[in-house]
Order: structure tokens, then sequence, then C-alpha cells
């Protein structure tokens, strides 16, 4: 039984029990960094670094399922910064993580290996469960969130997030998404939304459930009706779900953009403060490198003139190229919450606005399995719609990584995998019709 016998099962909706029946071949597909060219790229800077030359197809044996796992047959994926990184050596080369795990057990020893299959989203049906299995089956539909975590600590059972143990599939374990055959433990699975396709159920997980922790979770920011946000990037992948949760949450988004284009998509879905950077000219740093308070002060300038305030909660990833800002802006006990830094991780900002002035920054992390649920769940209830921009098959993963890597995407890249084309997965087409108004307005974001 090959690999491309059990996708086309799946796509004539073979049952579980058939599904649990079909034997599973020795090898598959995967889109893999190899050990041996973690050197690829010494002396080449950050932003020449092209993971095309880095992000490889090859054939790879099928990872061993251990007890509470389960293997799943992605559909889809998506591409996340995780990826890009991963795929050009930075900040670290992620076979560190792969060498600690392996250390720490028999089991941790499986994700050892030459080569790292990459990838933190999918959209899958379940082939195999592990022992101890009890909430999934094969056939099940899911789609998968990228908490890997044990629990065995007692650290994580307030908070998994906080667990010494864990980490982020796909990017600090083994066999992620990008492959024919991937190995999740049975914590990170949750039902895909019937009235979505493969690739728009894929694109969700990683920054949607991120962007919930962040502003409505428990666990960061806490955002109430009425609360005043801003939105860095607010029709990309994190910005986009940032801005869905706020309108529906009775916050007041401030969306920051870079063009025309994009301030015309958040109209169309409702959004009436927005600030297009380019436009406006706002760079917040001279050319010597140093900030540029004034340029700041009229930054938030213009959104009090918008909102009649300074910001309650800003929603920081950008990093480097604004943070300062960020921290300026927001009002006196106020929160900045962060989650990345693509621009660059140092930064720079005047500490006495946050002392004196009684502000909070919050550095917030993935999502807990409970985040992760919650959010998914407003997509299935229509609340939340996806934000995919394009998809690309496996075999080109490597470039849609570098139009990430370069900034060449909104929104989200979807990867087909077990699927051969867009459009297929949808088996709830009466939701998908009263829905599809948002859909495509979201989908519009790329």
């Amino acid at each position: 039984m090959s690999v491309t016998s059990i996708q086309q099962a799946i796509l004539d909706g073979a049952p579980g029990e058939r599904i649990a029946e079909l034997p599973l071949p020795e090898t598959m597909r995967a889109a893999v960094v190899r050990k041996a060219e973690m050197d690829h790229f010494d002396g080449v800077a950050t932003e020449d670094r092209d993971p095309r030359k880095t992000l490889h197809v090859d054939e790879v044996p099928i990872p061993p399922l251990g007890p509470n796992e389960v293997l799943i047959a992605p559909m889809a994926s998506a591409l996340n910064y995780n990826t890009v990184w991963t795929s050009i050596f930075e900040p670290l080369p992620t076979f560190g993580f792969l060498e600690r795990l392996g250390r720490e057990s028999d089991l941790g020893a499986r994700h050892d290996l030459p080569y790292h299959i990459v990838g933190s989203d999918a959209a899958a049906v379940v082939l195999r469960v592990g022992a101890g299995v009890t909430r999934w089956k094969p056939g099940d539909r899911v789609t998968v969130h990228c908490n890997d975590v044990d629990m065995q600590a007692p650290q994580g059972h307030e908070d998994s997030m906080l667990d010494p143990s864990q980490r982020i599939w796909g990017f600090e374990t083994n066999f992620g998404s990008l492959a024919d055959i991937s190995l999740v433990k049975a914590n990170q699975l949750m039902p895909m939304p019937a009235h979505l396709t493969w690739e728009e159920a894929a694109s969700l997980g990683l920054v949607l459930a991120t962007s919930y922790r962040m502003l409505i979770g428990q666990n960061a920011a806490r955002m109430k009706q009425g609360d005043i946000v801003l939105i860095w990037g607010a029709t990309g992948g994190l910005g986009g779900f940032a801005t869905q949760l706020v309108l529906n949450g009775g916050g007041i988004p401030v969306c920051v953009v870079s063009s025309q284009d994009k301030v015309d998509l958040l109209r169309r879905v409702g959004v009436e403060h927005i600030i297009d950077r380019k436009a406006e000219g706002y760079r917040f740093e001279t050319e010597d490198g140093t900030p540029d308070y004034a340029e700041m002060r009229r930054f938030g300038k213009q959104i009090r003139d918008l909102v009649g305030q300074d910001p309650d909660i800003v929603f920081e990833h950008p990093g480097r190229t604004t943070f300062g800002a960020s921290v300026l802006v927001c009002k006196r006990g106020g929160t900045i919450v962060t989650c990345a830094s693509t621009s660059g991780y140092l930064h720079e900002y005047d500490n006495r606005h946050l002392w004196m002035r009684l502000k909070r920054i919050i550095g917030s992390h993935f999502a807990n399995y409970n985040e992760a649920w919650e959010a998914n769940r407003l997509v299935s209830l229509g609340m939340v719609h996806p934000i995919l921009s394009k998809t690309y098959p496996l075999d080109q993963a490597g470039q849609g990584a570098f139009e990430m890597h370069q900034n060449q995407h909104a929104g989200k890249i979807g990867i087909l995998v077990g699927a051969p084309e867009e459009g297929l997965g949808v088996i709830d087409t009466e939701r998908r019709a009263r829905h599809l108004e948002g859909i495509e307005a979201y989908r519009s974001f790329g």
C-alpha cells in the first residue's frame, strides 16, 4: 500500500474502519532540512538566505508510533515563520532542539535524526492511534495545534505553556506537518471545521491560537468590550486574526497596514480606524538607527485623532522596527502584548514611558490546548474565517518559505500535501454557504 492509495481512500470518503485496515508504507515524502547543511549559509546575511536552497522534499521513513500519540495524514499544511527560521538556520539550527529531545528518553530519541521534518499546521485524517488514546480514532478529520507537551510536570497543569517540556511541534520536534504522514500527541488534535476546505482549515492553527491567547485568553491582555486595540500588520496572519477577534469581542481595532489596497480590505470587513503606515511615511528610527520619538508622537496623535484616546492594548509582533512606538503610544496602565519579533529581536524603547506610566509588557507564546480549542470553535461557528493568500504543492514549499522570508506574502501560505488540488474537503455545504461572504472577504486579504 502506498501513501497515494491512503490519500485517495481519504478523498473518496472511506470510513474509519477502512482507513484503520489500510497498511502503512515504510517511507513517505517530507519537506526537510538536512543536518549536513547547517553551515550552508555561513557568512550570508540573514536577508539573503534562501530557503529554496535548504528546504528539500526527501523520501524518509514513517515515524514510529508511541503511547498517547497519533499518526495523521496531512491533507494540507501552512507555513509559519518558524519554518523560515528552520530553513535558514537562524537564529540557530533546530537540530539542537532535536538533540536535547533525544537525550530525554527513548521516545525522544526518535526525533534526533540527520533530517528535520518541518511544519506546524495541518488539516488531516487520523490513521493510527497509540496506546492510551481514547478520544480519537482512525478516519477522524482533525486540525492540529502545535503545542507539543506531555503534561508530566506540575507547572503545566495550570497552563501547559509553562510546562518545562513544552515544545512547538515541527520546530522543536521532528515529524512536522509537511509530510505525507505526521506524528502528533493526542492532545494536539481538534475537530476540523466541516465547512472549510483542507487548505483553509490547515491555515488556522498556529497564528489563530496565538492571537486568541494574546487577546482573549486568561494569560495575556484579556481584552474586554470597548478596549481600543492597536494591531500591527492587520491583514497578515497574526494581525488578520487579531482584527477578527477584536471585532467579534466588542473591542475597537485600530489597524496598521502598508497600502491602500489593505485599507480597502479592512473597510470591507467593517474596520473603521485604519492607518496606512506607508502613506503616512512613518519610520520610527533615524538614518543612523536611533529612535525617532517625534515620529512616534506623531503616530500617537493620529491614533488619538481617530479614536479619542491612547490604545488600551497594543498587539505587537513586528519587533525591532515598531516596539519603541508600541511602548510610547500605549495608554497609561495599558498593555503591550508581544509574541514575535519578525523585524528583529533586539528592541529599543524609552523605559520611562513604561515604568512612570504603569504600562505592562506581556510575552505570549502560542497557546494551551483549551485556548487553541476555543479559537478553533469560533471558526466552526463561522465567527472567525481563514486568511489564506495562496497555496503551493509540497514540492514547492521552499518557494513559499522564500516569499514569506522576503515579506512577499499577505495572510497565510498554504501547502497541499495529500490533497491534489484546492477546494476539496468541505462536508457541510450549507454552513459554508451561510458563511461564504465572510470566507471570501478574509481570503481577499491575500
